[in-house]
């Protein structure tokens, strides 16, 4: 592997490893966090199509890719939510799981992908390991009752928003249409989502007079980076789709290990060990999914 290809692939490490737990450490209501995040990521996606001259898709594409963006944002505003329950450093390995999981589901029964009797048993597999690995890392040694209700609350945000990081991937590729056209107008539809999202809670708490909404501008960069690092390890002369994937979802390591160090959200050492080994279940069965696609 390329060192140029090597350290484009891990840009998702960085970016999205760091994004949730930049967003915890700025603080703010889910609303402050979505409406920043989206605008940094739309002004990240401006530059870069201004740049590098990428041309506006028109019709379909732009619908679909319009509505990938708005599935992404709804999708994060329930982790969002979940942050505040639990935590990042437990949310972060439950929604990756979730979302490798329906991302393989419908590249099996829509896309055709596994098409093997063994890859599917394979796949299966997999992703029956990656339901334990999540599992462990949400796993706690002295339980409360309050302790799994917050759970049990968090899960089922993460169920629901699942459908929207589902509709992220896949609208694109209803439409045909690359990652790099698809950026700028997926930053529109984010954008869009999170301003309709915070209008409805205005009475409550009025997100745009507040400093700390556009503060998260910031953690909105982080994403963009990772999204758009990506992107380019995807592509056929980096690293592929395969190897680009596998690289992306070591980002769930590092989310879950700076939401535990940096924000401080206490684990005791048992627990500790059994996240290390659920992370480690998660990115090994992650692999396997992506290289028998």
């Amino acid at each position: 592997m390329k060192t140029l290809a090597l350290l484009v692939g891990l840009g998702p490490l960085i970016g999205w490893g760091v994004y949730p737990t930049v967003a915890s450490k700025f603080g703010g209501k889910p609303t402050n966090q979505i409406l920043g995040s989206t605008i940094g990521t739309f002004i990240f996606a401006l530059f870069f199509a201004l740049i590098q001259g990428v041309n506006l898709v028109s019709g379909a594409s732009l619908i679909l890719s319009i509505l990938s963006g708005a599935g992404w944002a709804f999708g994060q505003i329930m982790s969002f939510k979940s942050f505040t329950l639990v935590g990042s450093s437990r949310v972060m390995p439950i929604t990756t799981a979730l979302q490798l999981i329906v991302t393989a589901l419908w590249g099996v029964f829509a896309l055709g992908n596994w098409p093997t009797f063994s890859d599917k048993i394979i796949g299966f597999i997999a992703l029956i390991v990656i339901i334990i690995g999540a599992t462990m890392t949400a796993w706690t040694e002295h339980k409360t009752k309050e302790n799994s209700s917050n759970l049990r609350k968090a899960v089922l945000f993460l169920v629901i928003g699942v459908i929207g990081y589902w509709a992220y991937s896949a609208a694109p590729q209803a439409a045909h249409v690359d990652g790099m056209h698809a950026f700028l107008p997926q930053s529109v539809g984010m954008v869009i989502t999170a301003v309709i999202y915070c209008l409805l809670k205005v009475k409550e708490n009025n997100v745009f007079k507040q400093s700390v909404s556009y503060k998260q501008i910031i953690s909105g960069f982080f994403f963009a980076f990772a999204a758009l690092t990506y992107l380019i390890s995807a592509q056929p002369n980096m690293n592929g789709l395969a190897t680009g994937f596998v690289l992306s979802q070591t980002s769930v390591v590092l989310a879950t290990l700076t939401g535990v160090y940096f924000l401080h959200e206490t684990k005791t050492k048992k627990e500790t060990i059994i996240t290390i080994i659920g992370l480690i279940l998660i990115v090994a069965s992650a692999s396997v999914t992506a290289f028998i696609r």
